[in-house]
């Protein structure tokens, strides 16, 4: 089954907040790899589990079409509030039924979704949809986010960010696994293409302010789920971590600017000729 989170308009709102898109030489090298084994014309690619739409963005400016889905409708109606591409069509709709016809897609995406969905049925469902040498490509990050800040120990850092993450490991579904990235594995071993590729550790820096940090993590699921069982102790949890950090750091305002490192790792995948 599909699982169903994300769906509340402030989870929502904080997704187009804090949320980190995928870097403009990742996406580069997801139409690499399309221009290397189908080639253009890019006539219309599919973003499933597009969340607020971040991600959908970075695509759309290379494609005649882009249609993007997901199963929140407050996360449909976010990406529609901050939308301005108009070759872009949101659809609420689950990613295992795409409202696409057979053989008629150049590119599938799922950007930090696909641990969520039902994963043979979505794979089945991207195959269906696909274009004879059509592609495929399954990104996601680890949950080890790194902080730098200047003149600071980085250790000392990411040591209090360790013990935020591990603080938030009880609350993880148990859908996803001790790691979200053996799903990512698992699907790349058992997908039958011959022409696909695994990539690991693709970092991704962004600097933004230590609250938007904060954010970007109480943004998890994991979080979320705490939030929804405890809020008082979720809140204290979210405090302290920040309070630790800005002490390290020796500033007063979460709004000083941090440097965040993200390590993405990425499936991409061709449907045969043949298939």
């Amino acid at each position: 089954m599909t699982y169903r989170l994300f769906e509340g308009k402030s989870h929502a709102s904080s997704y187009w907040k804090f949320r980190i898109s995928p870097s403009d030489n990742l996406i580069q090298q997801v139409l690499d790899f399309l221009e290397k084994h189908k080639g253009h014309p890019f006539e219309l690619a599919v973003d499933v589990g597009c969340g607020s739409g971040q991600g959908t963005v970075l695509l759309a400016k290379h494609f005649a079409s882009m249609v993007a889905t997901d199963v929140s409708p407050a996360q449909v109606e976010m990406a529609l509030q901050h939308s301005k591409e108009p070759n872009i069509t949101y659809k609420q709709c689950v990613a295992e039924e795409l409202p696409l016809a057979d053989s008629s897609v150049d590119l599938v995406t799922a950007m930090s979704a696909f641990h969520w969905f039902d994963r043979p049925r979505f794979l089945q469902e991207a195959h269906r949809v696909l274009k004879p040498r059509g592609c495929m490509a399954l990104l996601n990050y680890t949950m080890d986010m790194e902080l730098s800040y200047p003149d600071c120990c980085s250790q000392t850092l990411n040591q209090i960010c360790q013990e935020f993450y591990a603080a938030l490991v009880p609350y993880r579904s148990a859908h996803l696994g001790s790691n979200s990235i053996e799903l990512y594995r698992e699907a790349y071993k058992s997908l039958p293409y011959p022409d696909k590729e695994w990539h690991e550790c693709v970092c991704v820096k962004r600097p933004m302010p230590l609250s938007s940090f904060m954010g970007f993590v109480e943004s998890f699921s994991s979080y979320q789920t705490l939030v929804r069982e405890d809020l008082q102790k979720a809140t204290a949890l979210s405090q302290d971590i920040s309070h630790r950090l800005m002490s390290v750091m020796k500033v007063s305002s979460a709004e000083t600017e941090v440097e965040v490192s993200v390590r993405y790792y990425c499936l991409l995948a061709c449907k045969p000729q043949e298939a």
